[in-house]
């Protein structure tokens, strides 16, 4: 295995082992419920939105190792990033698991998850909490939010 993919590797054991922003929101401006029904995966989402801002953003649940991950990491980049700013972090990121981008187009962190795009199954698993936060941050985020 490459020293980089041993790199990638070590930060998604590393947001499962210790999750960050893992911790129910009680003053967050919405929440929302995603669920990976082929896996079992089932997160909130709370995130609180002040002056077209992300204040704070916050995730409780359980499910594999990558999805957790994903979430932590996500946690951490979209706060104090702009409503706009995170769709854009949203929309390259979706593109990256699926294949559809590369490495060199993830921020950060987020590249620990393009490899995730040569297991189809697991790309549900890693974008969960990025549907899931993309939809609470449509005006009417509606229900809980699946992969399939």
């Amino acid at each position: 295995m490459s020293s980089l993919r041993e790199l990638y590797q070590e930060v998604i054991l590393d947001h499962n082992r210790s999750p960050r922003n893992f911790r129910a929101m009680a003053d967050a401006t919405r929440s929302v419920e995603g669920y990976n029904p082929l896996c079992g995966d089932h997160y909130t989402v709370y995130v609180k939105v002040q002056d077209g801002r992300i204040a704070d953003v916050s995730f409780t649940g359980a499910g594999c190792a990558i999805s957790k991950a994903s979430a932590s990491v996500m946690t951490s980049l979209m706060k104090g990033k702009s409503v706009s700013e995170a769709e854009v972090l949203y929309h390259s990121f979706h593109r990256m698991v699926k294949g559809e981008g590369s490495e060199g187009d993830a921020v950060g962190k987020l590249a620990a998850f393009a490899g995730v795009s040569e297991f189809p199954a697991r790309v549900k698993c890693a974008s969960l909490a990025w549907h899931t936060l993309h939809s609470a941050l449509q005006e009417d985020p509606g229900g809980t939010v699946t992969t399939e």
